[in-house]
């Protein structure tokens, strides 16, 4: 990642901004819409990365489930950036998120496979994770054609393999 890059917790200015860079991908039907309210009444759980200049390039969402687990959400990289590790690097601070909230097992939902298994994700069975079928599946326009795929990673297991 470039060092005039800055990857931080967004703020409510951000809403609009992480809004309009989810979107550009929804209008292509690989993520889901997000309107700058809904983004708005979830600030506290995305972080992005934004450039010297002030400008927004990248973001990405915790998305809570129960005490211990999590989605990894809406990671999104402007074009322009695409190549340059910045969905790395918002994944690694999602994962930073979780820790600091005692949260270990991580899942994301996603049509990128190749990126989460070069990053250390592991394909799972999306039943695994009933909490999310039953909040956000269950009422979803493309669950009976859904094509995300699951993975998922153990932050425990990391950190204990870390520390042998």
């Amino acid at each position: 990642m470039a060092p005039d890059l800055l990857v931080r917790r967004a703020r409510p200015q951000d809403a609009a901004a992480i809004s309009c860079l989810n979107n550009v991908f929804a209008n292509e039907g690989q993520m889901l819409r997000r309107t700058p309210e809904m983004v708005a009444l979830a600030i506290d759980d995305y972080v992005v990365v934004q450039t010297a200049a002030g400008g927004l390039l990248a973001c990405g969402a915790l998305k809570e489930y129960s005490p211990s687990v999590a989605e990894v959400a809406a990671v999104a990289v402007s074009r322009s950036a695409h190549g340059m590790g910045l969905g790395r690097a918002i994944v690694g601070a999602v994962e930073g998120l979780a820790r600091k909230r005692g949260i270990y097992d991580l899942f994301a939902l996603t049509l990128q496979p190749e990126f989460f298994a070069a990053i250390g994700y592991l394909r799972v069975d999306r039943a695994r994770y009933p909490e999310k079928i039953r909040r956000d599946c269950v009422g979803c326009a493309r669950r009976f054609a859904c094509n995300e795929i699951c993975f998922a990673r153990s932050l425990m297991l990391d950190e204990a393999a870390r520390a042998a």
